[in-house]
């Protein structure tokens, strides 16, 4: 799931590049097109960071291609407008551009929906399964349990005692229980 939202982050930070550079010249002012190219950088960064097993920047994922959806939204109709005697063409005709800005809109839902599947996935949970062995297979000769962290981490495993030492009690004197039949002193 995380190469899906990685490739949806990539195809619409292309996308936004080359809706941007080629309207560049048409564009209201220079700070809009710059801040469409720190959007796609952002969603560059957003895909190496998903690549990386970071299911904490998927809700911002999300959120920004809410906002990219609305966006392309109000401006497709603009850049069909342009298309008309008079007005000078950008570098990418202007129904080209209307199109691009459309298909902006059902790959920013298909982000939304994908970000939010792969959040729901839990990333973040670990689950220790022993080594060698099934259930009855408790860990090694020396009385250790061997683990890994997941299947890629079974070639680095860490050791774990197979019981804790027992703390001990006030004064720094061993704790052990009452024998049977003893009874307590005051």
């Amino acid at each position: 799931m995380k190469a899906v939202v990685a490739v949806v982050l990539i195809v619409s930070a292309a996308l936004l590049v080359i809706i941007t550079l080629g309207g560049w010249e048409r564009l209201q002012s220079p700070s809009i097109g710059l801040a469409t190219i720190i959007w796609a950088g952002l969603y560059v960064v957003f895909a190496l960071l998903v690549m990386g097993w970071n299911r904490g920047i998927l809700p911002v994922c999300a959120a920004l291609a809410m906002l990219m959806a609305i966006f392309a939204g109000v401006s497709a109709p603009a850049w069909f407008a342009r298309d008309k005697d008079g007005l000078t063409s950008p570098a990418i005709a202007e129904d080209l551009l209307g199109l691009l800005t459309l298909l902006v809109i059902p790959l920013s839902l298909l982000m939304i929906v994908v970000a939010l599947l792969a959040f729901n996935q839990e990333w973040h949970v670990e689950e220790e399964r022993p080594i060698a062995g099934g259930p009855e297979d408790h860990g090694d000769d020396d009385g250790e349990r061997v683990y890994a962290e997941s299947d890629e981490d079974r070639d680095q495993t860490r050791t774990q005692p197979a019981s804790p030492p027992t703390p001990p009690a006030r004064g720094g004197r061993e704790w052990s229980p009452p024998s049977a039949g003893a009874t307590p002193t005051a």
